[in-house]
């Protein structure tokens, strides 16, 4: 039987990449970070001096980038992201990135052009792909379709340790209000907005362990197989 393709979709802060890559290692498939596809043209972009509401001149950035997305594989940590020969797998991570990410991800000529780069990465099989529209446009016929959510507040938290382990300070109601922001940036965009796939598996993970929510995808990734997938 053909290897699986795992759609992992949610808000900001749902445990997405934590949990997709936790399921991509113990399936040995490879993990592939979408969002970091959007946030390599965001950092691109600011350090062109582009203007990010000028969706054309973020279009025209795009064309002429070269973009090498390397999918993690089972003994990866993670995805990494290559901008013109240059590894940027850290520095696309700042708060100035992830604050612009969402209007450029909203982009539809951005959406058109990235959604066929993640098909390609994805027409093999043995993939855990995770990001805010995967199970409902980019791998609409997915064979394992995961939707994660999880408090606000929760979500906030998150993403603070992460600022935290990188070296950056941020306080909770400032990042509430950003994921707040990103939220209803993601589900009103024009082109494939953030929408949960009628048939996929929801988890709310704001009191599961990362191992419990793993724990349930590889129960669905097993039903989906018919056995062990």
């Amino acid at each position: 039987m053909r290897a699986l393709r795992v759609a992992v979709d949610g808000p900001a802060g749902a445990g997405k990449s934590t949990v997709a890559r936790a399921v991509a290692q113990r399936l040995h498939y490879h993990y592939v970070d979408t969002g970091a596809m959007y946030r390599a043209l965001t950092w691109k972009a600011l350090r062109s001096g582009v203007d990010l509401r000028d969706a054309r001149a973020v279009a025209r950035v795009l064309d002429t980038m070269d973009l090498t997305l390397i999918a993690a594989g089972p003994d990866d940590a993670d995805t990494r992201v290559l901008v013109d020969g240059e590894e940027v797998s850290e520095q696309i991570r700042t708060p100035e990135v992830h604050a612009s990410v969402s209007l450029v991800a909203g982009y539809p000529a951005v959406r058109a052009a990235m959604t066929r780069r993640q098909r390609e990465l994805a027409q093999e099989g043995g993939v855990v792909m995770d990001g805010r529209d995967i199970g409902t446009f980019v791998l609409p016929d997915a064979e394992l379709k995961v939707f994660l959510t999880a408090d606000l507040a929760v979500r906030a938290a998150r993403r603070q340790a992460e600022l935290r382990a990188r070296g950056f300070v941020m306080s909770l109601e400032s990042l509430q209000e950003d994921i707040r922001r990103r939220d209803r940036l993601d589900m009103e965009r024009e082109v494939a907005p953030l929408r949960e796939a009628a048939d996929a598996l929801h988890i709310d993970t704001s009191r599961l362990s990362v191992a419990a929510v793993v724990e349930q995808i590889l129960a669905a990734a097993a039903r989906a197989c018919g056995g062990t997938p």
